[in-house]
Parts: structure tokens; sequence; C-alpha cells
């Protein structure tokens, strides 16, 4: 039996067994998380509480539908965890919550509205709170809003803009 040579690759086309980019499911999402974060802050509703900081862990995951940075490499095109590490530095220095669940809805919206999530799992936990458990805490998920979508433009509008188009004049052009 003679060998077949082995076909070389086009170097555009996807690899054996992995779909293109652009083929890619619309609902895919590219989670970035950071585990493990602690940080001392005073939060709580008990006298105890409300004087001296104790630790907070904030385990949180942030979804983006494919991100750019699969395919440019570029940190600009993602979530970058260094400076969400920094916006919960931040946070837990400044904020006023005194419950979990307050405080978990304030990192969610954070990552939903600064860093531009679709999707967020915050899990916010005081460890040793009591002595016979490692922690206790809240875990939250939300989603972004759709944005709200503009009202049909009314046939008169479009026929005046059609109109202006025709006429060779742009709407709003201020040359």
């Amino acid at each position: 039996m003679i060998p077949q040579p082995i076909p070389l690759l086009d170097p555009n086309s996807p690899m054996p067994g992995h779909a293109p980019a652009h083929a890619a499911d619309p609902q895919a999402l590219d989670i970035i998380f950071i585990d493990g974060f602690v940080g001392e802050t005073v939060i709580g509703i008990h006298h105890d509480e409300l004087h001296d900081t104790q630790p907070l862990r904030i385990d949180l995951a942030a979804g983006l539908p494919r991100s750019l940075a699969c395919d440019t490499d570029h940190i600009g095109d993602t979530i970058d965890y260094s400076v969400v590490h920094s916006a919960l530095h931040e946070m837990l220095t400044g904020h006023s919550y005194r419950l979990l669940e307050a405080f978990a809805e304030g990192v969610a919206a954070l990552l939903l509205e600064r860093f531009g999530a679709h999707w967020v799992r915050v899990r916010v936990t005081k460890p040793g709170k009591f002595n016979d458990v490692d922690g206790v805490g809240v875990m939250i998920e939300r989603r972004r809003r759709p944005a709200p979508s503009s009202p049909p433009a009314s046939p008169r509008h479009t026929a005046e803009v059609l109109s202006l188009l025709g006429a060779g004049m742009v709407p709003g052009d201020r040359r």
C-alpha cells in the first residue's frame, strides 16, 4: 500500500473539528472570573460588625458574548480582571452597604454597567462569621437588561427623510 500524501491545511480555514468564528453559537459566553478575592471592610447589621473591618471573600464570574479578544489578543476587547480587582478594592473602602445582598448587587451592577458584562454571578462570603461554619454569604446572578427599542418612525417622518435624501440633503448634516 502506497502512503497517501498529507494534505496541507489552508491557514485561513478552521482547524478540523473547530467551527469558524463567524459560525460560533450566538448564546456562547466567554466567562472572565475572579476566585477567592479577599478584602477587609465594615459591613453588617449587628453591633459588633459596625466598627471594625472584617474579611469578605468575593468570587465572581462575568460573561461576554464571544469576546473579540479571542481573535485580537488585545486586553481592550474583553474585561480586564486587573481593573475589576482594583474596582473591588475601591468598593470595599467606599461603600455604605450593610447587607451582603446589597453589596453583591453593587458588584453585579459594576460588572454589568462599567465593564459591559452581559451575565454575572457574584458570591460574597463572610468567612468565619460563626465558629462552626466556614462562611456565610449570598450568591446572585444577574443579566444585562435589553436596551429599550426605539419606537418605529411614523410614516410621515419616514417620507420626509426619504424626500430630503432624494433631494441630496442629509438630515442633521451641518456642513
